[in-house]
């Protein structure tokens, strides 16, 4: 069943600051007052003022705030496959959709947070789960494993860059504390109690880097190597 307001009951004439609601343009208000305020800041009444209309007209068009936070993980999502079209490398595909996807989370770091483990039942949500899907049935995977492998690679492209967008969106001197941390605190350790750590010591500044692109390519070749595998 549709969860969408219908048609008919959106609003046809101008708020009074002048501006025509839409849809459209809900999404992106409340995308601006999450990335300015936190997502404490979605809030009908929040919303209505910043465009200049009475709370309960945003009904009109969402059912209520959850209504929303699913139309904004699937902006998002939209945004960031903008454009996509696969190519004959089914890997590099998949690997282009990963980068899109966490490129859209640190565009909106704040709402990523909120959008990363919702189903948003949406249009570009959709799109990109059949695309998905559609580039391991070029693999050669049967219908059972694409669907599964292709939770596995989605639901591990999300966690990540979920959590890459939670560390971007805390307040600047958190993430500096934490990167400095693997150079003043982690090279000091006494040789003795962490045999391991010293061994590795002069790598371990790179532990503040990402690790998003190398997690991606792990998975990729494993998926790589399961249909080289089949053939």
């Amino acid at each position: 069943m549709s969860t969408r307001v219908p048609q008919e009951r959106r609003r046809r004439r101008p708020t009074r600051s002048g501006v025509l609601l839409s849809e459209d343009l809900i999404v992106e208000t409340a995308l601006r007052l999450i990335g300015e305020h936190g997502p404490e800041a979605l809030s009908v009444r929040r919303l209505g003022a910043a465009l200049g209309c009475d709370p309960t007209a945003l009904y009109r068009y969402f059912h209520g705030t959850d209504d929303l936070v699913l139309a904004i993980a699937d902006r998002i999502i939209g945004d960031a496959m903008a454009g996509f079209a696969p190519g004959d490398d089914w890997v590099a595909s998949l690997r282009e959709m990963a980068l899109r996807v966490r490129a859209g989370y640190l565009a909106h770091p704040r709402a990523a947070a909120m959008a990363a483990h919702r189903v948003t039942r949406r249009r570009n949500e959709i799109r990109a789960v059949d695309t998905g899907i559609g580039l391991l049935l070029t693999a050669g995977f049967p219908p059972a494993d694409a669907a599964r492998l292709y939770l596995a690679f989605i639901d591990t492209v999300l966690s990540h860059a979920a959590a890459e967008a939670a560390f971007q969106a805390l307040p600047p001197q958190q993430p500096e504390a934490d990167r400095r941390s693997w150079r003043d605190v982690y090279q000091g350790l006494d040789p003795a109690t962490y045999p391991s750590l010293t061994a590795v010591r002069p790598e371990l500044p790179a532990m503040a880097d990402s690790s998003f692109e190398q997690a991606v390519d792990l998975l990729l070749e494993a998926l790589a190597a399961r249909a080289r595998a089949r053939r």
